[in-house]
């Protein structure tokens, strides 16, 4: 997996300064109705007992919707689309109790407490990216294999327990307020997205036995304290764009799992004055890949012959 794989590309080019709205160009929200509901259907399915058939997909993304009541009639929903309207109150969905997969990005829901996930007994696959989240607290969901909380405000991950996500899988947290990885207390967890917060210590790995990828890509971190070697499934793990200052610091990377196999460092104040992979591939020779680059024998060799530079005559 290489560095542009998980790393989001952003730009501002064709940023336009934001002015007042004027009373003519106010945004006009409307409530979700049945014919707007039965524009977004497909997917016709067997339902119940196999005899019966429904229509199981549901697409209102960009609707200006504020209110969807509506959809409570819907019971054989499992595919729901509801990005980039104005919402604040899911409890309708409550009644969807097929739902397995559910997107609400680009919304304005500010808390779980009162929302309907708990009920949402099959929901496999959650995204509420850029919403007005702060914490996660009354969200409950065992099936849930996949969540993307991306773009809120949330500033610590307490929550993220076992007993609230059991199945849980991939957990996207980028671009939020997170200053430390303490909080997640989730074994079965393999893919762990961080990008973009400020984040300047790791704390509570330990846990994360099953992990596979760890992405902290643009964060506040200067050393490598608190990886932990029970991560013994690590393959992937991402700090560029952190601040790394030098070869010392690296030590700690011997507290890695040997089953990572790319490590992307770049973008570290290190860079500047550093060659950085003999290193690196002294502390952890099985790595395969370092920032965009596959190692190469011409790297071993460098690192072998450190190695004798730094080994001191008898």
């Amino acid at each position: 997996m290489s560095d542009t794989d998980e790393d989001a590309i952003s730009s501002d080019w064709g940023a336009e300064e934001e002015t007042p709205l004027q009373e003519d160009d106010k945004i006009q929200l409307y409530p979700l109705t049945k014919e707007t509901i039965s524009e977004g259907l497909s997917l016709l399915n067997r339902v119940g007992n196999g005899l019966g058939h429904a229509f199981v997909k549901l697409d209102l993304k960009e609707k200006s919707l504020n209110d969807i009541a509506a959809i409570s009639s819907y019971i054989h929903i499992r595919f729901l689309d509801l990005s980039k309207n104005h919402l604040t109150d899911l409890a309708p969905l409550a009644s969807l109790s097929h739902l397995l997969w559910l997107k609400v990005d680009n919304n304005a829901v500010a808390c779980f407490k009162g929302q309907p996930f708990g009920e949402l007994t099959y929901l496999q696959w959650l995204s509420l990216a850029k919403n007005k989240l702060v914490d996660i607290d009354g969200l409950v969901c065992p099936a849930l294999q996949s969540l993307n909380l991306t773009g809120n405000g949330i500033r610590q991950m307490n929550g993220f327990q076992t007993g609230c996500f059991a199945n849980l899988v991939t957990l996207e947290l980028r671009g939020n307020l997170l200053e430390t990885t303490a909080g997640i207390n989730l074994p079965t967890l393999q893919r762990l997205y961080l990008a973009q917060n400020v984040i300047d210590r790791l704390e509570g790995l330990e846990k994360l036995e099953c992990l596979t990828i760890l992405h902290l890509r643009d964060n506040k971190l200067e050393t490598f304290d608190g990886l932990s070697p029970s991560m013994k499934c690590l393959q992937y793990l991402n700090v560029r764009g952190n601040a790394i200052t030098n070869e010392e610091v690296l030590q700690s990377l011997g507290h890695v799992s040997k089953s990572l196999r790319t490590l992307v460092l770049s973008n570290n104040p290190m860079e500047r004055t550093l060659d950085y992979r003999p290193y690196v591939l002294l502390l952890l020779p099985q790595l395969e890949r370092i920032d965009k680059d596959l190692v190469s024998m011409e790297d071993r060799t460098e690192a072998w012959e450190l190695a004798d530079e730094e080994i001191p005559e008898p």
